[in-house]
């Protein structure tokens, strides 16, 4: 993933205007928003330091080097690798201190780091007030670029193909257990074109009612209500739907299910509508909400109607209570209102959709029907 040459420039502009002198970057996906590299989660310390003023660095194990590409970077760095026995942490300091004195300085920290290297950091940074590096950086990454939103959109018309996979069943579903499907679920998210696989729930009957449901040993029988749940990586940006499928004939589905599920669609439809331009955030959420309240089922939504998605599955901005900043052009989300009975069934109903001048521009295709499938 190669990155626009712009981002530190609107990084550091962040940093001036909100007085901070340096960008330590680490395990979030700020750093491959700016490098194009992505550090693995290891005990060993990788991070970037980025001065407001002065030239960047990458500290990292030096086992780690060669997979870091220069050429793809958004700002100019030197690789520093250090070996074991050495301290990455006092290489970090050390070049804080060279470009942005001893302080007081503030810096903005990666939010997803590790604790012990935040310890380490401080112990050899004490003059440094620490505040989370998504201050400076969220607001940016937010807003998406045009490459950025094309690429959401080819993630999400593979995943489409999954769903239009499942709906048609060419996955068997019945006398299989969740987590056989859930396994031939990520494979054809693999084969649809996704690099990694991020999550394939697959929910049967009242394990559905879990929304973060893990796939196990629950043998899927005919005439009951399937929760699907999925999403990968495509060329390092996110896909993420949800759809439900009858094992079964359409009309056999109980008259309970059917209303819910009728009450789901326009509480959907109702937070698609609601994300114009200017609009605030939480009136999407306001918007789904109302209308499965209206339907008495607002104890059975327990969750936000959606969170923003791009390098990460879940990522700012949120459709969600105290989220009022305005809707904005290039703002991607998902839109995924549920109903949730415990011992009984669950649904959810999500697509991704973009935030446009034009309105709200869903990238999921599949059908919103109950897919029926009795094999």
């Amino acid at each position: 993933m190669t990155v626009s040459s712009s981002r530190v420039d609107r990084v550091r502009e962040r940093m001036e205007l909100l007085d901070v002198d340096v960008m330590l970057l680490s395990l979030s996906a700020d750093l491959p928003w700016l490098t194009g590299y992505t550090a693995m989660p290891l005990e060993r310390l990788t991070m970037l330091v980025l001065p407001r003023q002065g030239d960047a660095i990458l500290v990292i194990p030096r086992l780690e080097a060669p997979r870091v590409d220069v050429s793809k970077s958004s700002v100019p760095f030197e690789v520093i690798g250090w070996s074991d026995g050495k301290s990455g942490a006092e290489i970090v300091a050390n070049h804080v201190a060279k470009h942005c004195g001893t302080g007081p300085l503030r810096a903005g920290f990666d939010d997803r780091t590790w604790a012990i290297f935040l310890f380490e950091i401080q112990a050899a940074l004490p003059n440094v007030a620490f505040m989370p590096s998504s201050k400076v950086i969220s607001p940016l990454r937010m807003r998406k670029d045009p490459a950025e939103l094309d690429l959401l959109r080819q993630a999400s018309k593979a995943n489409d193909r999954v769903a239009d996979a499942i709906f048609a069943g060419e996955i068997p579903l019945i006398g299989r257990t969740e987590s056989e499907v859930s396994a031939a679920v990520g494979a054809r998210i693999l084969d649809e074109g996704h690099q990694k696989v991020n999550f394939a729930i697959v929910a049967a009957g009242e394990n559905a009612a879990s929304p973060h449901h893990d796939a196990g040993d629950r043998v899927i029988e005919a005439n009951e209500l399937v929760l699907f749940d999925f999403g990968g990586t495509k060329n390092g940006y996110c896909s993420d739907m949800t759809r439900m499928v009858w094992t079964g004939n359409g009309s056999d589905i109980p008259a309970h299910i059917a209303k819910a599920y009728a009450a789901l669609r326009v509480s959907h439809q109702a937070g698609l509508d609601a994300g114009q331009i200017g609009t605030p955030c939480v009136e999407v959420d306001t918007a789904a909400r109302d209308v499965l309240e209206d339907a008495g089922y607002g104890a059975n939504f327990i969750h936000r109607t959606g969170h923003g998605i791009g390098l990460e599955a879940h990522e700012d901005p949120y459709m969600a209570p105290g989220w009022d900043i305005p809707m904005e052009p290039g703002f991607a989300y998902s839109v995924e209102p549920g109903i949730y009975v415990p011992g009984e069934f669950g649904m959810r109903l999500e697509d991704l959709v973009l935030a446009t001048a034009d309105g709200p521009e869903p990238i999921n295709f599949a059908s919103h029907e109950i897919g029926c499938v009795d094999a």
